[in-house]
């Protein structure tokens, strides 16, 4: 087995002792609610411009690229359903989690990274504090309840983009379009999309809390934590969803 095969599965085993740790501490008390609260408004709010301005931009483009394609085929009318279905089943919660990936992920991992090597977390050891529940617990429960509002948020703003097209372009009322927007979704779609979201938020904030609770090397370590946290992240959110991809389909099958 070859160096760096055998360093990633050591580095997925020490992953999932810091999972189980996570959840042997997350119902313990205290529960540290204030400062999950600044960590939601953190995570949430100030990934909000970020993730609208993405969801408008993809619902520009998706229907920009595909309405020639279906002026073609006659079958423009379908516009509406098509672009609903795609960005609530797949391209709303994937590039809303990668975004969140690139600006959650690494901030959590250089934060803590940075406490790690000035020797902040051995202090808040050293005075009796539970560095692990106040730094890593509230982190990945701030994440794991945000994603998925900030997917609602980007979905909306995603459609509306998208009707914004097809206003200008085809004359469709937003009445109208989001009418058959509506028509075209169904509960199979809406929750896989909302699972899937809450997994990957609880994968963005494990994998950046991993990487900076654990990060070495002085100060240098802080960059390689942020960065390795975004690659790590992004590979194991695409993992995730082709899991939730294939339960689906089974789920849709039977």
């Amino acid at each position: 087995m070859g160096k760096g095969l055998r360093q990633f599965l050591m580095e997925i085993g020490e992953l999932a002792l810091f999972a189980a740790r996570f959840f042997r501490e997350a119902f313990k008390r205290p529960l540290e609610f204030r400062e999950f609260l600044r960590q939601c408004y953190q995570m949430g709010n100030r990934s909000l411009v970020l993730v609208g301005v993405t969801g408008f931009i993809i619902g520009l483009v998706l229907t920009l690229q595909s309405r020639p394609t279906l002026i073609e085929f006659g079958a423009v009318s379908w516009m509406p359903d098509m672009v609903g279905i795609s960005i609530v089943r797949e391209l709303g919660p994937v590039i809303t989690a990668l975004v969140c990936a690139g600006r959650i992920a690494s901030g959590i991992g250089a934060e803590l990274g940075s406490m790690r090597v000035t020797e902040q977390i051995d202090a808040m050891e050293v005075s009796g504090t539970n560095p692990f529940k106040y730094l890593v617990v509230t982190r990945i429960w701030a994440t794991t309840l945000m994603l998925p509002l900030l997917v609602v948020i980007g979905d909306a703003i995603a459609l509306y983009g998208s009707a914004l097209v097809e206003y200008f372009k085809g004359d469709v009322s937003f009445q109208l379009y989001f009418n058959q927007v509506f028509d075209a979704l169904e509960y199979g779609d809406l929750i896989p999309a909302t699972i899937k979201s809450f997994f990957f938020g609880f994968a963005i904030g494990l994998v950046g809390c991993f990487k900076g609770y654990n990060s070495k090397k002085g100060t240098a370590g802080v960059g390689f934590a942020a960065n390795t946290a975004v690659v790590f992240t992004s590979m194991l959110l695409f993992v995730i969803d082709f899991v939730a991809v294939i339960i689906s389909d089974i789920f849709y099958d039977l």
